[in-house]
């Protein structure tokens, strides 16, 4: 492999152990509250969390310990901001 592709590589890696350190925690860490912000970010890397979710029981998706709307605003506001929203569907 060319020294090029093997950067690419190490980059990737370590930009997917960056997205993926901050998942959302259990009910068992009740340190603080998730608010909007916390829930913007989990609904961008919602897909990270998704397929590690998969292969380990103790990642979810979804902060259990939230404020309650504000979180959901900011978690389906994350989402539809990194997937695309409504805008995909415009174009033509």
């Amino acid at each position: 492999m060319k020294k090029s592709k093997i950067n690419l590589w190490l980059l990737f890696i370590l930009m997917t152990f960056l997205v993926t350190s901050c998942a959302p925690g259990s009910e068992n860490f009740n340190e603080q509250t998730a608010g909007f912000l916390m829930g913007l970010w989990h609904g961008f890397i919602s897909l990270f969390t998704f397929i590690i979710s998969l292969f380990s029981d103790n990642v979810g998706i979804y902060e259990v310990n939230n404020n309650g709307g504000w979180y959901n605003f900011g978690f389906i506001l994350g989402i539809s901001i990194f997937y695309g929203g409504g805008s995909k569907g415009t174009c033509r």
